[in-house]
C-alpha cells in the first residue's frame, strides 16, 4: 500500500516537472503611462519630492498636527480600512496552504437490516444466522491536487496582491483625510479672520452712520444718506451670524474627521501668521507609482487580474488529483481494533479534463482577459488623474501667488481711500456715497484676501496630497 502511494506521488511530481509551464503570460505595468514631466514644471531627474515627507514634518502648525494625529488614530473610516487589511491578510495566509493535502478524520458506523424474504436476507440467515449487518470504520482521508498549471501559485499571487492593495486603499484614504483635516483647519482660520473683518467693519460703519446723522441734524445731508449708511451697516452686521454659523459647521466637520464628539476647536494661530511653504521639490511623474497609494493600488489591481487569468486558464486543462484513505474497518465492534487484521487503505490518482463545462470555463477565461485589459486602462486613467492633480496644484500655487500680490495692493489702496474719504467727508469735500462705497469695497476686498490666503494654503496641501504625501 505504501509503495503504491509512493509511486502515485512520484508520477505526479514527474508529470509536474515535465509539463509545468506558465499557461498565461502576465501583462506588465505600462511604462508609457507616465509623461516625462509635469505641466508648468521644468524637466528634472531629481526624484526627491515633498510627497516623501511625513505629515508631521510637512505641517508646522501644532493645532493641525494634533487634529491629524487624532484623525489617523480615531477616524472610523480608517479603522474600517484597517479591518479590511486584516481580512485580506487572513485570506493570503490561507492561500499559502493551497499545496498542502486536505486531511480529514472520519469515524463511521452503519447498520443494514435487509428483508428476510430478500436474497441477501435469506443468505445472511442461512449462512451466518444473523438478520442485520453492522459496519464500523475509522481513519484518515487525504486529497491533493498537483499544481501542474500553476493555478495554486496564481491564487497565492492574487491573494497577496489583494492584501497589498487593501493596504494601499487605507493609505489613499489617509492621504485624503490628512488633506481634508488641514484644509478644514485653514478654512476655520479664514472664517475667524472674516468674522473679525466683519465686526470691525460694523464698528466702522457705525462710526460713519453717527457722522452722517450729525450732518443730517445740521441739514447738510438728506435722510437718504442716513438710510443708506444704516443699510450698509446692516449688511456688514448680517455677515457676523452667517460666519459664526459657518464656523460651527466647520468645527463639526473636523470633529467627524477626527472621530470625536462635536466641540469647538482650539486655534492658537491666526491665518495671517501662517507662512506659505516653498514647494519646489516635486520629483518626476514616474515616481508617483511609489508615492501615490491610488496609483500603486491600480498597479496591484493589474497583478490581481493577471492572477485571475492564470487561474481561469488553468481550469481549462486537466487536473491531476490524488485521494487516499486508511484506517480501521470491521463489521463487529469487538474486532474493530484488531490490528493488523482490521487495517485497510485505498489510493486513487487520475487526470480530470473538463468536457461539458468547458464552454463555461472558457467564458470565464475570456472574461478574465477582458478584466485584465480593463485593469490596464484603469491604471492609465489613474496615472492620468494623478498627473493632472499635480499639474492643477502647481498652477494654483503659482497663479494664486500672483493674485495675492494684486489683491494686497488693492486692500492697501482701499484702506487709504477709507481714511481720505472720511477726512474729506468730515470737511464737506466728499459725498456720503463715496464713503459708503469705499467701505463696501474694503469689506469685500478684505474678505477676498482672507479667502485667497486660505486657497493658497489649500493649494499647498493639495500639491502635497497629489504627490502622494500624507500616508507616512
Amino acid at each position: 500500500m505504501k509503495k503504491y502511494i509512493t509511486k502515485i506521488v512520484m508520477v505526479a511530481i514527474l508529470i509536474s516537472t515535465i509539463i509545468s509551464c506558465k499557461v498565461s503570460k502576465d501583462i506588465e505595468t505600462p511604462k508609457d503611462a507616465f509623461p516625462e514631466k509635469f505641466r508648468s514644471a521644468s524637466v528634472s531627474k531629481d526624484t526627491a519630492s515633498i510627497g516623501d515627507l511625513e505629515w508631521k514634518n510637512f505641517f508646522a502648525e501644532k493645532d493641525i498636527v494634533q487634529l491629524i494625529d487624532s484623525a489617523v488614530t480615531r477616524n472610523n473610516d480608517l479603522q474600517i480600512a484597517t479591518k479590511n487589511i486584516e481580512i485580506a491578510q487572513y485570506r493570503f495566509s490561507q492561500s499559502k496552504w493551497g499545496n498542502v493535502p486536505q486531511a480529514n478524520l472520519f469515524v463511521n458506523a452503519s447498520i443494514n437490516r435487509p428483508s428476510e424474504n430478500s436474497f441477501t436476507g435469506m443468505n445472511l440467515n442461512q449462512a451466518l444466522g444473523i438478520k442485520h449487518i453492522e459496519d464500523y470504520s475509522a481513519g484518515v482521508s487525504l486529497s491533493w491536487e498537483a499544481d501542474i498549471w500553476r493555478k495554486i501559485k496564481s491564487q497565492k499571487k492574487g491573494a497577496f496582491a489583494t492584501y497589498l492593495q487593501s493596504e494601499e486603499v487605507k493609505k489613499a484614504l489617509q492621504t485624503n483625510i490628512v488633506a481634508n483635516v488641514s484644509k478644514g483647519y485653514y478654512n476655520l482660520l479664514m472664517l475667524d479672520a472674516q468674522l473679525e473683518i466683519a465686526k470691525k467693519n460694523v464698528q466702522l460703519n457705525d462710526s460713519t452712520t453717527n457722522i452722517i446723522k450729525l450732518k443730517y441734524d445740521s441739514g447738510q445731508v438728506s435722510s437718504l444718506a442716513v438710510q443708506q449708511s444704516e443699510a450698509q451697516k446692516l449688511t456688514a452686521a448680517q455677515l457676523v451670524p452667517l460666519l459664526e454659523q459657518n464656523i460651527a459647521i466647520q468645527e463639526n466637520a473636523l470633529s467627524v474627521l477626527t472621530g470625536s464628539f462635536l466641540n469647538a476647536k482650539k486655534r492658537s494661530i491666526v491665518l495671517s501668521a501662517i507662512e506659505l511653504k516653498n514647494n519646489n521639490s516635486i520629483g518626476i511623474p514616474s515616481s508617483l507609482v511609489s508615492r501615490r497609494p491610488d496609483v500603486k493600488s491600480a498597479e496591484l489591481a493589474l497583478k490581481v487580474a493577471n492572477a485571475n487569468v492564470g487561474i481561469t486558464k488553468a481550469d481549462l486543462y486537466p487536473a491531476l488529483r490524488i485521494t487516499a484513505q486508511g484506517g480501521l474497518n470491521s463489521f463487529e465492534t469487538s474486532s474493530w481494533f484488531n490490528i493488523p487484521a482490521s487495517l485497510f487503505g485505498t489510493a486513487v490518482g487520475g487526470l480530470t479534463q473538463p468536457l461539458l463545462n468547458s464552454k463555461k470555463l472558457r467564458t470565464q477565461y475570456n472574461i478574465a482577459k477582458v478584466e485584465r485589459e480593463k485593469a490596464v486602462l484603469s491604471f492609465r486613467q489613474t496615472v492620468l488623474v494623478a498627473v493632472s492633480e499635480v499639474s492643477d496644484a502647481l498652477v494654483k500655487v503659482e497663479k494664486l501667488e500672483q493674485q495675492q500680490a494684486f489683491l494686497q495692493q488693492r486692500v492697501k489702496t482701499l484702506q487709504q481711500a477709507i481714511k481720505n474719504s472720511n477726512l474729506l467727508f468730515k470737511n464737506g469735500m466728499a459725498e456720503y456715497l463715496e464713503v459708503i462705497t469705499a467701505q463696501a469695497n474694503l469689506l469685500q476686498s478684505e474678505l477676498e484676501l482672507a479667502n485667497l490666503k486660505r486657497e493658497q494654503l489649500a493649494a499647498n496641501t493639495d500639491l502635497y496630497r497629489a504627490l502622494g504625501g500624507g500616508w507616512r
